[in-house]
């Protein structure tokens, strides 16, 4: 016989196998893509590091809010696994008032294995 699927919410959905009597919770997530800059945030007071991030514009940001609803964490932060060329980390975008999107921290690593740096203009994959 056919499994059937549906959604069972907005974190995921449900196979029911008829005749079996099983359920199963499987996983569903929304991809989105971003364009936009790599730039460096410094602190006010001196210190030895610094963060490099990218803005996600404020349309997609509306969009990853709405499939994330009651999945966010401290902050307003929603987990995401971000693609950049080759590389696919798991991380946390975070709120950013001032442009109304949200802030992708690019780890050092990341920008090694990619050759970014501050002004380089990247796409992101992200799969909430």
């Amino acid at each position: 016989m056919q499994d059937f699927r549906f959604p069972a919410d907005n974190v995921g959905a449900m196979t029911v196998s008829p005749g079996i009597g099983r359920v199963e919770r499987q996983s569903m997530s929304s991809v989105f893509e971003a364009t936009g800059p790599v730039w460096l945030w410094t602190p006010a007071l001196p210190a030895k590091a610094s963060w490099h991030f990218m803005t996600i514009d404020p349309q997609t940001s509306v969009e990853i809010r709405y499939e994330a609803l009651g999945r966010t964490g401290g902050f307003g932060s929603i987990k995401v696994a971000a693609t950049i060329g080759e590389t696919c980390w798991h991380t946390s975008l975070f709120p950013h008032k001032s442009s109304g999107g949200f802030l992708l921290p690019l780890k050092a690593a990341v920008r090694r294995r990619e050759g970014l740096v501050e002004g380089d203009t990247i796409t992101v994959r992200l799969e909430v």
